[in-house]
């Protein structure tokens, strides 16, 4: 299937999801959020299933975690164990996308840029110091380590911006600001002041992340694979 489709697809859903939360109907989203991270891993196994990459792996590790963690958000109101799963399992998807970042570092030869590091060092400092350590309870720790893991996994993004092939730079670097934003509008509204539309703002800029993350790795795959 063409991906421009795949994209309109997935982007329906995503927009049926974003309905589905405004209206309180449940039921669709036991379809919806499930639904979207499948269509993604799909999106990505048809983009590139001609391509012979090591880079594959991590991708779809990633967004195979990122759907248990979907599921896992989803009944985070009937015991704080799913919130806590939901949390390792995103853990793991930004590990995965790590290792995928850090491989093409090394591929295009590219120097740490220990600069880098600010923007995220600087949005975790004004996080955290919003946040109230006694309002995380039992998972001070466990979010404090997520903070340090989403960091890195963002100042890697950023070092895609001295890729040569510009629009994957760019598509990874605006995806993963995306994931930030989503993941800093969740802590904000689950540890510091809940706020009319959290889940509606959360999901658009999660949505929105992924679907950028993963079409620049569909791009910068397909991209190596002619040369």
């Amino acid at each position: 299937m063409n991906k421009k489709v795949w994209i309109i697809f997935y982007v329906s859903v995503l927009i049926a999801d974003l309905i589905a939360v405004y209206i309180g109907n449940e039921m669709l989203r036991y379809i919806t959020k499930p639904s979207l991270m499948l269509l993604l891993i799909v999106l990505f196994i048809s983009q590139t299933r001609n391509v012979s990459s090591s880079l594959k792996k991590w991708i779809i590790l990633a967004l195979a975690f990122s759907w248990v963690g979907d599921v896992s958000l989803m009944f985070d109101d009937v015991d704080e164990i799913f919130f806590i799963t939901g949390l390792i399992a995103f853990l793991w998807a930004h590990i995965w996308y790590i290792v995928f970042l850090q491989s093409v570092t090394k591929i295009e030869k590219i120097g740490s840029k220990a600069l880098l590091v600010a923007p995220g060092l600087l949005w975790l400092s004004i996080l955290m110091d919003i946040l109230n350590p006694s309002s995380l309870g039992i998972l001070r720790w466990p979010v404090n380590i997520y903070g340090v893991v989403i960091i890195t996994m963002f100042t890697g993004a950023l070092h895609m911006g001295f890729v040569n092939k510009k629009w994957f730079g760019l598509l990874i670097i605006l995806g993963a600001l995306s994931f930030v934003v989503s993941d800093s509008l969740l802590a904000l509204n689950r540890f510091h002041q809940p706020f009319e539309y959290a889940s509606i703002a959360i999901m658009t800029t999660y949505g929105i992340a992924q679907l950028l993350i993963i079409l620049g790795a569909v791009r910068y795959i397909t991209s190596t694979s002619k040369q």
